[in-house]
């Protein structure tokens, strides 16, 4: 009996998806995403370590500089196409619905994908920390953080593709600009640290970013919530007036 309604639930809830990402790869289904997920965790967690444990760290900078500069130019296009066609153009601040239909308004569904991949590949920076021995850059919080996001964004891709939910994306992946200019200066070593003095500020922007996204969701709820407290009170005390106005 449980079981039946629990497949009765998680039917009718993909009945609500967007059927535009239906076909998507990695889209019909949460299961590869949540393997992938998983996987990632016991690799840099239990399998990574265990295989590195008898043997010396890899040189792997420039394997590491590759990829952060390849990761600076996708985060770049990511900032850039959720700027211009949504955010610095005609995207509301205050609370932008997502556009369900298949209008060249609605590219930013096909930019959201984007950014899912984007999820999966950043988690390969953590494997690079693995393979470097450097367990302090694996923290339970850094696993648990990159654990979440490909799943979290999924749900998004497949629900909300679009609108407000797009602002986390728009902001974190200008962070990640920043950051991964930074990791791969670093990557060429101590002879790059007199580039790298901005480093201190990395956190600062980091937070203020967590700020932004916390602010346009409290906004967003607090729009919604008056909305929904005026819509209440305009009817209730419309009927209360009418109910008086009969009496009479």
């Amino acid at each position: 009996m449980v079981w039946n309604e629990a497949v009765q639930f998680y039917n009718h809830t993909f009945e609500n998806a967007d059927p535009r990402v239906a076909d998507w790869p990695m889209m019909h289904s949460p299961f590869p995403t949540l393997i992938i997920c998983l996987s990632y965790v016991y690799i840099v967690k239990y399998l990574g370590p265990s295989l590195m444990k008898n043997r010396e760290p890899l040189d792997i900078r420039w394997l590491m500089a590759i990829y952060n500069f390849s990761m600076v130019i996708f985060s770049f296009l990511i900032f850039y196409y959720f700027g211009v066609y949504g955010w610095f153009g005609s995207y509301s601040w205050k609370c932008q619905p997502v556009d369900y239909s298949n209008s060249p308004e609605a590219i930013g569904v096909r930019i959201f994908f984007s950014y899912s991949i984007y999820c999966y590949i950043i988690v390969i920076f953590q494997i690079f920390f693995v393979m470097r021995k450097k367990y302090s850059q694996v923290s339970t919080l850094h696993v648990i953080h990159h654990g979440i996001m490909p799943m979290s964004v999924w749900l998004g891709l497949k629900f909300t593709p679009g609108g407000h939910s797009t602002f986390f994306a728009f902001v974190n992946s200008f962070v990640h600009i920043l950051m991964y200019i930074y990791y791969g200066l670093a990557a060429f070593g101590p002879r790059m640290n007199k580039y790298l003095w901005w480093k201190k500020y990395m956190t600062t922007i980091q937070m203020v970013s967590s700020i932004l996204y916390i602010l346009s969701i409290s906004l967003l709820e607090f729009v919604i919530l008056f909305k929904s407290c005026f819509i209440y009170i305009y009817i209730y005390m419309y009927r209360i007036l009418k109910e008086k106005m009969l009496e009479n």
